[in-house]
């Protein structure tokens, strides 16, 4: 993939005590003629909170919000709310996140959801809905939904150590059909764990999905794979060699040495934006174009 040459996009901004040690994993969604990045951001007291930048163009940051737009309400989130996933359908924009909390024994970090009017979203009228947590008590992660229904239900990607997963649901709140779709590949880059990053993107040939991978030496990687249009569950290629690595001083220092971990990518006309954390402590950007993505015929 092809950095943006003036990674990393979003630092800490050490005058906000919310985002002062880290900025990094964020989702993303192109509305209104801006893109949207929902960021997970760690200040003094290390809970995670999201916090809102824009960008005409998907990589040079327009504006950027003083306080966070989404931060923990209850005691499943009461540590953190983190790696956030936006998927929009109609006009509904669906938030999966990881609800985390460390003061209990064992830790947890489990999936949660919630929803927003998109308009509101877009106006910056916060008016989240429900939280609702689909699987109580499961340590999963790694959450997005599908960018369109199958069959009248949502489809849910999500990860349980070591596999990419899916569920469906007809209203968001009980989940069924649990199955494994992706499995690690022996002495691959992602031969320890793999889980997704954006929301799928909807091609001609089938949806692009971008996902991560860890390796033996524990260095996140991402790489891309091609699902088939009528069924999400079938895998129709992966990619052999990781699309993204860490090699930039920026992906391979910092809180998580060796990192480039993705939750949200965005197309713009035939460019997909792909926004990661470097080392899990700065937010980046890096594109590919379309047609270097896809499996060649």
């Amino acid at each position: 993939m092809k950095r943006f040459v003036h990674n990393p996009i979003l630092e800490p901004i050490k005058a906000n005590s919310w985002e002062n040690r880290s900025v990094f994993n964020a989702a993303a969604i192109y509305s209104d003629g801006l893109v949207h990045i929902v960021y997970r951001a760690q200040g003094t007291d290390m809970v995670s909170r999201l916090g809102l930048a824009t960008s005409n163009d998907g990589f040079t940051i327009k504006e950027r919000f003083d306080t966070p737009i989404f931060t923990p309400v209850n005691h499943a989130e009461r540590d953190g709310c983190e790696d956030p996933r936006l998927t929009v359908i109609d006009d509904q924009c669906i938030m999966a996140y990881t609800a985390y909390r460390n003061h209990d024994f064992p830790i947890i970090f489990q999936i949660s959801l919630t929803t927003i009017n998109l308009t509101d979203f877009v106006k910056r009228n916060w008016n989240w809905k429900e939280r609702t947590l689909p699987f109580p008590g499961v340590r999963n992660k790694d959450a997005v939904i599908f960018p369109r229904k199958v069959d009248g239900k949502y489809v849910m990607f999500h990860r349980i150590e070591p596999s990419i997963c899916v569920s469906y649901s007809e209203d968001l709140k009980r989940w069924h059909d649990f199955k494994s779709i992706m499995e690690p590949r022996d002495k691959m880059w992602d031969s320890v764990k793999i889980g997704a990053a954006g929301t799928p993107i909807e091609l001609n040939e089938g949806y692009l999905f971008i996902y991560h991978g860890v390796d033996e030496k524990k260095h996140y990687s991402l790489g891309a794979a091609l699902l088939d249009k009528s069924n999400p569950e079938k895998v129709l290629y992966r990619s052999e060699k990781p699309i993204l690595t860490p090699c930039e001083g920026y992906e391979c220092v910092g809180d998580v040495p060796n990192v480039v971990f993705s939750c949200g990518n965005v197309q713009l006309d035939d460019q997909v934006i792909v926004y990661y954390g470097g080392a899990d402590t700065v937010l980046c950007g890096a594109s590919y174009e379309l047609n270097e993505l896809l499996p060649k015929k």
